[in-house]
């Protein structure tokens, strides 16, 4: 074959993938089939497991052109692969978007048309008219064959690359109901389909889960090697496992399912071609369809374009799997893997375990054969000692500390629809915040306006419904210049202009559709003053009754509506007032934008000023303009004229201040959140000025902190992409009549002499979205330098918002994202913990969905998932001593031809080692948050140390335990007739041994056996103390009410049977009798095991070895090492030896940000001085990439 151009399909996107090109090799496919009967069905498994493996061995390699299978890799860092089956389609064309040619015949992919289906000569004739369509599908996508790339590719919309006038004139007309049928056979069904799987489908998945499978593996075995009864316990367990995941897992495709199918579908009037109303159900909509809304208002069923009249959209709904929206679902539905370093560093612990195992298997074949022991023996307990080392029980141990921190946050309020998430969430060092709904109050308030009268501000008033401004221009801007409009009754719109037209206290009153066609035209929408406004008509004097007659006979009808633009920051509006000739044009938005559309001389000479006193309190200013239009401006001439010809020349009329106040929670947790040096950011669609505000009055910025204001600017005739450096103002908390403070006055030295002054200045980066979007595109160096001190992130669109989550992560910031819109989707996402505060779309996005509407589910997130971090670190530990000391009293009995008991596995298994590990993850979460956070991988210095040190602890006293055994003057091999202890005492006959007992086949029975499984038993409870640990991420221990009553019943039971033995408990567990001397030593080197373990763990561990780790690896924050007091020096030169085993001396920090940090803290250049200009690379310069300006 050819070398073909790597392809990939869903290029530079989020799912970018690799695709390969495969057709089926029948040679391959016959060694593969007698290969899966020899290997009895394992290869088969092998190969549902491995995608690539399966493609490989059965395919052989071809063209995308010419193959049956295609075999996908992702591109990021997962490498994942999948394989997807070609099928082929009959079309009339290959582009939904062109006219099909139905007569002429077409070959397509370089593939003939060959149809066989229908025997009937005149079907044949028909289906020649066909081409065959190639397309494959992947996670509920369809790509389809596109000949101009040579590649797959998924079938795009209307909604990119279509001009606006494309789509109002060639796009307006309708599709015939032949064209709708051939869109809609690329485009599908309009909804996203989630299928509840059925029970048995989901039960084949799981049951052929690797982990299941060798749980299989060892069940055979065991009841191969006669071990019954452990062998039923693991079934069981088993079986309740997986009907549990069935539960969970179906659980939740049914609550996707019923959030989906919540947006029912809904019968829709579309146009078609030849003028025909037809009604269809939503879910039969194509690209292209022209729908009809009627005028009681509809659920949206799809994302579309207004092309006339006019509506308002409350929220769209989800559907199909194309959209946005549809790509949540789908991210929920087929998941990424999660990448964190715990569950990367558990695969190369379990790695370690098997080579364990391994070293383990070949000595039990090495030590059977020298001993002469039959063949099938050596396969059984060379095979046990694997099962042994892995333990099977280890995923479900793993999960429960996630599962209890799970239900503990729905106690609190906070779902979770991802719990692997719950552990990523315990390393958080970084919060992403949007505003308002967020950090502030949902809704605005009207604070007060300012109007302008001869181009001066008169004093702000705080009520705009009195009783002098009822005929007032400014009123009648505020009661017309909105996009509101009464549905069913109730007035609904933008909250901002509710909150607007109730401060003037004003009716709206829109026509009938009798009425529009009464008048055979359009009928204005009427306001007019309610008569509230006006005293009581009983006692009113002339002058009153005046005024309350002017109620009923002042409105003003508005005759056309220039919607609000985002991108033109405005809206307006033309309007006629009942008995005027002339009509007006009123004009309400971005007060910069508006005092650009107006005369100059009725703008205010303080108009600046005033705006940043207001904005730099946190106030939304909105501006509003008037002007009186021609009078030769008709009805019939304002539908038709252009917004620009009305837009201009305009007079300035004053400030509406609306205020958004900052919600009482915000405050107190932002500052546990620097307390606990986790960063705080905040990312918002609002005004740049009002954000920092906010920031200064909520703590995020502290006052002594500098802002540094980003303004960067795209190329431009000619010149180079640049970044402007502005140094905000200190906000100054007196009152409104103090003097502005000059941002060119503040004294700012942020480059200091000495390290104590460095540590004491902090400043910030600010920028909107316009800076961001240029400084992504033209200065990427700068990119990790900003986000490294960015605090607010103004006039953010939902992309960016994304994009500033992935260059944090990018410099090895672990992001927590907190919002509560659908603008917050993409980031919620993206983040390692996204948390809504709302339950409407951004909860389908987001991980985790808080119910209590305010930040302070943040902490308590971040202290739940630091306990269920440390419960899996304590957990995952203790399950590979379990592991550990099973297998060294294994290795010793085997070294003897003896083994531990069925029953004594099962003690161990089910009595102490589950019920340790379901009650030791029930710790809560510590109360507060602390200044650091655990570690985030298994493969750490700590960790390690403290496995091996007790791994070492714990060997070294069965081995002694082992061997000090046969230096007893009473020991001899054990048999059934042995009896120990009447040897030294013959009045003790409590135990002695029948003489007929049954011979023991396995060896379970001797003195090594008995001392052995005493000591191991307290080993796994000792252990399990020494690993439980408390603060300061979880409550101590003994807290733990159901776990220390395990372990002391357990401690209790063991040491009942061991001192003073039952005869019946005894035969139960296999142990033999001896001498009651020998178990007070048992007693004592259990005691000296306990007392090393705890000190070694508490003392060498965690005051010296941890404290190390700690000091050079401070999370969240970057520190330079400062002299220290006498005593700290002391701690520090007590600890150096260790510092330097564990490379911690002169090492660079491990985080990007903290390297970088440390890099910044020596740069003279950095950050940027006041009334600088970094200027991006010239093509012509060939070193480095921007260069810094000083501008005079």
């Amino acid at each position: 074959m050819e070398k073909e151009e790597k392809k990939f399909v869903n290029k530079a996107e989020e799912d970018e993938m690799e695709i390969y090109g495969y057709e089926l090799c029948r040679w391959k496919l016959v060694l593969v089939t007698v290969g899966v009967i020899c290997s009895g069905g394992f290869l088969l498994l092998l190969l549902y497991w491995m995608p690539e493996w399966r493609v490989k061995a059965t395919c052989r390699r071809t063209t995308l052109k010419d193959c049956e299978v295609v075999l996908l890799r992702t591109t990021d860092e997962f490498k994942i692969w999948f394989c997807a089956k070609v099928r082929v389609m009959p079309s009339l064309g290959a582009n939904p978007l062109q006219n099909p040619d139905p007569i002429v015949h077409k070959v397509s992919n370089g593939h003939a048309v060959h149809f066989c289906e229908s025997a009937a000569e005149e079907n044949k004739n028909d289906l020649k008219k066909y081409l065959p369509i190639r397309y494959f599908t992947h996670h509920s996508v369809k790509y389809f064959w596109n000949d101009s790339v040579q590649s797959f590719d998924i079938v795009r919309g209307l909604d990119e690359s279509t001009f606006c006038s494309s789509i109002h004139n060639e796009h307006s007309r309708g599709l015939t109901k032949g064209m709708h049928e051939y869109r809609k056979a690329f485009y599908g069904v309009n909804e996203i389909a989630v299928k509840v799987p059925y029970i048995f489908k989901l039960l084949i998945k799981e049951v052929l889960n690797p982990f299941y499978i060798f749980q299989l593996f060892s069940v055979i075995l065991w009841i191969t090697d006669e071990y019954h009864y452990y062998a039923l316990a693991i079934v069981i367990m088993s079986v309740i496992s997986i009907v549990s995941s069935l539960y969970t897992i179906r659980k939740q495709y049914v609550m996707l399912h019923d959030m989906v199918a919540a947006h029912s579908i809904v019968r829709v009037s579309v146009c078609r071609g030849n003028q025909e109303i037809e009604e269809i159900l939503s879910t039969d909509l194509v690209p292209g369809d022209i729908m009809l809304i009627p005028s009681n208002g509809t659920i949206m069923p799809c994302d579309a374009v207004l092309l006339s009249g006019t509506c308002i959209v409350n929220e769209s709904m989800l559907t199909g799997f194309s959209t946005a929206k549809g790509q949540l679902v789908r991210s929920i539905l087929y998941p990424k893997p999660t990448d964190f370093k715990l569950y990367r560093d558990a695969y190369l612990f379990l790695l370690s375990l098997v080579v364990v195992a391994g070293i383990g298997f070949l000595y039990t074949i090495v030590n059977s054969i020298l001993k002469k022991v039959p063949a099938h023996t050596i396969i059984i307990e060379s095979l046990d000692i694997i099962t042994i080392t892995v333990p099977p029980a280890l995923p479900a141990a793993m999960t429960a500390g996630i599962v209890y921190a799970q239900r503990r946050l729905k106690k609190i309020g906070i779902f979770c629809i991802s719990p692997q998430r719950i552990n990523i969430c315990g390393q958080l060092n970084l919060v992403c915040f949007d505003k308002t709904g967020t950090l502030t109050e949902d809704g605005l308030d009207l604070w007060g306006i300012q109007r302008v009268e001869n181009a001066r501000f008169l004093l702000p008033e705080e009520r705009a419904c009195s009783e002098s401004l009822l005929k007032s221009e400014f009123v009648a801007c505020m009661a017309t210049c909105h996009s509101l409009t009464k549905i069913e009754g109730v007035l609904s719109g933008d909250p901002l202009d509710l909150k607007m037209f109730e401060a003037i206290g004003w009716i709206l009153e829109e026509a009938t559709e009798e009425e529009t066609a009464l008048h055979n035209r359009i009928m204005p929408t009427v306001v007019r003053p309610s008569k509230q406004l006006f005293p009581e008509s009983k006692q009113a004097t002339d002058q009153e009754m005046e005024l309350f007659e002017l109620s009923t006979g002042y409105e003003i009808g508005i005759v056309r509506q220039f919607p609000f633009s985002s991108v033109l920051q405005r809206m307006c509006v033309i309007a006629k007032t009942l008995g005027e000739k002339r009509m007006d044009a009123y004009m309400k938005g971005a007060p910069e934008v508006i005092a650009s559309l107006c005369k100059p001389e009725t703008v205010p000479v303080d108009f600046e000023s005033v705006l940043e006193e207001y904005t730099k309190q946190g106030f939304r200013v909105i501006a509003l303009a008037h002007r009186k239009l021609e009078s030769k401006l008709t009805w019939h001439k304002v539908q038709t004229i252009n917004r620009d010809a009305i837009e201009t020349n305009m007079d300035f009329m004053g400030l509406i201040i609306m205020q958004n106040k900052l919600k009482k929670e915000t405050p107190a947790v932002l500052e546990d959140l620097h307390k606990a040096n986790i960063r705080t950011v905040m990312v918002t669609g609002d005004n740049m000025l009002t954000a920092i505000s906010v920031a200064r009055d909520c703590g995020m910025i502290l006052p002594q902190d500098k802002v540094i204001i980003a303004e960067a600017l795209p190329p431009k005739d000619g010149q180079a992409a640049r970044i402007n450096w502005h140094y905000a103002d200190t906000l100054s908390r007196c009152t409104s009549s103090s003097p502005a403070i000059n941002s060119e006055d503040i004294p700012v030295k942020l480059v200091h002499e000495s390290l104590e002054d460095l540590q004491m200045t902090k400043y910030h980066f600010a920028m909107n979205g316009k800076s961001f979007a240029v400084i992504l595109e033209h200065f990427q160096d700068l990119v990790p330098k900003l986000v490294l001190r960015g605090t607010v992130f103004a006039r953010m669109a939902p992309d960016q918002k994304t994009q500033l989550v992935e260059a944090l992560q990018n410099v090895d910031y672990y992001v927590g994202m907190c919002g509560d819109g659908a603008n917050d989707c993409g980031a919620l996402k993206r983040a390692h913990g996204g948390i809504s505060l709302s339950e409407l779309e951004a909860s389908v996005a987001s991980p985790f969905t808080s119910r209590t509407p305010n930040i302070s589910c943040v902490p308590k997130l971040i202290r739940e998932g630091r306990a269920a971090l440390i419960t899996s670190f304590c957990v995952f530990k203790f399950m590979a001593l379990y592991s550990i000391i099973q297998y060294i009293s294994v290795t010793l009995l085997y070294s003897i031809l003896s083994n531990l008991g069925d029953f004594q596995f099962l003690f161990i298994d089910l009595a102490i080692i589950l019920v340790v590990v379901f009650t030791m993850s029930l710790n809560p979460a510590w109360k507060e948050l602390v200044a650091r956070r655990p570690p985030s991988g298994l493969i750490s210095g700590p960790l390690l140390c403290s496995v091996l040190s007790q791994i070492i602890i714990c060997l070294a006293f069965q081995i002694f335990g082992f061997f000090w055994v046969k230096q007893q003057p009473w020991y001899e091999p054990w048999t059934p007739d042995s009896d120990a202890c009447n040897t030294l005492d013959a009045t003790n006959s409590s135990s002695a041994h029948d003489g007929n007992e049954t011979e023991d086949e396995h060896n379970i029975k001797n003195y090594e056996n008995t001392t052995l499984f005493f000591i191991s038993s307290f080993q796994y409870l000792i252990v399990a103390i020494v690993f439980s640990k408390g603060k300061p991420f979880r409550q101590p221990c003994y807290k733990n009410f159901l776990f220390v009553t395990s372990v002391i019943v357990l401690y209790v039971f063991i040491f009942f049977i061991m001192l003073h033995p039952v005869e019946s408990i005894d035969a139960f567990l296999e142990l033999v009798c001896v001498p009651y001397d020998w178990r007070l030593k048992i007693l004592l080197i259990v005691v000296i095991n306990a007392a090393v373990s705890v000190l070694t763990e508490t003392v060498l561990l965690d005051m010296i070895l941890w404290k190390v780790v700690f000091n050079r690896d401070k999370q969240g924050e970057y520190r330079l090492t400062i002299p220290q007091p006498p005593q700290e020096a002391v701690d520090r030169c007590g600890v150096c030896f260790l510092s330097s085993l564990f490379g911690c001396r002169k090492k660079a920090p491990k985080a990007k940000y903290m390297h970088l940090a440390q890099e910044l803290m020596v740069d003279p250049e950095w950050p940027p001085k006041p009334r600088t200009t970094t200027e991006a690379k010239v093509p012509s310069q060939e070193n480095g990439s921007y260069q810094i300006i000083t501008l005079t």
